[in-house]
């Protein structure tokens, strides 16, 4: 009996909290929120049960959902710096405002300050299907300096652009290292200037110092293939992926034996 009176029911979240930590640029994209869904009632509508248009939303559940940044980003056109903000939006049926602001001790939108907001600006309401019956948010199209928060709910979609510029700092750090280390990066110098930078002489430059250093890497000479067939080069690109294939058949490296057999008959 004494158990039972002391003892407490442990019920699921109605709203489960969620964190997403992702990788980005030079940094990290730390989202924390909470996940309300649906149930049967009206949401993104005018004087509608959940997130009304026009009104301001903690963009989620329970306390209001923050995003933290640890490294340099762009939102809305505003470079920010390092660090934590929450975030705000208000739902319209054709646009939303999203708002980035200073107000981390916040329950939701109470507390909310228009002083304390850090970037404004709007972004158009796209539909999605199929129906999204829990508020979710997501980092997608990650690319190297560039990616969407998502933001869904019912058959609502907002995306969110971020974007950092790293190529400046890369490079900065990569011609740096080639003048005073004394291991020269010649490989990761050869993949900057040839995914990135688009230096192809450089990248040839380098990819033949990084392939003098390590012969039987057979991935080294399909990435000078490719720059020589960029370059018009084909006898060069082709003799490359001839020894790319070579090397990675005695590795026993499929995959590397079907990417320089692919760059052959695009020859």
């Amino acid at each position: 009996m004494a158990f039972l009176m002391n003892a407490q029911a442990q019920l699921p979240a109605p709203s489960p909290t969620e964190k997403i930590i992702q990788d980005f640029g030079l940094g990290k994209i730390i989202i924390t929120y909470s996940r309300p869904s649906i149930k049967n009632r009206t949401v993104f509508m005018q004087n509608s049960e959940l997130a009304p248009l026009g009104k301001i939303w903690r963009t989620g559940a329970n306390a209001a959902t923050q995003i933290t940044f640890t490294d340099k980003v762009n939102v809305g056109g505003k470079d920010l710096d390092t660090g934590m903000y929450v975030l705000y939006t208000i739902p319209g049926k054709n646009q939303w405002e999203i708002i980035l602001n200073k107000g981390l001790k916040n329950w939701g939108t109470d507390g909310y300050k228009e002083t304390e907001d850090v970037v404004r600006f709007k972004v158009p309401v796209n539909e999605t299907k199929p129906f999204v019956e829990t508020f979710t948010i997501q980092v997608a199209n990650i690319k190297y300096q560039s990616c969407d928060l998502q933001l869904s709910w019912g058959n609502t979609l907002v995306n969110i652009r971020v974007t950092t510029n790293i190529t400046d700092r890369i490079r900065n750090q990569i011609e740096q290292a080639l003048q005073h280390d004394e291991k020269k990066p010649y490989w990761q110098a050869a993949n900057f200037y040839y995914d990135w930078d688009k230096n192809y002489d450089k990248a040839l430059d380098n990819v033949n110092h990084a392939i003098a250093e390590n012969q039987d890497a057979y991935y080294m000479y399909l990435l000078r293939a490719r720059i020589e067939k960029i370059q018009g080069k084909k006898l060069q690109a082709k003799n490359d992926a001839q020894k790319c294939i070579e090397l990675a058949t005695t590795a026993g490296n499929d995959e590397y034996i079907a990417l320089g057999n692919e760059l052959l008959k695009g020859l």
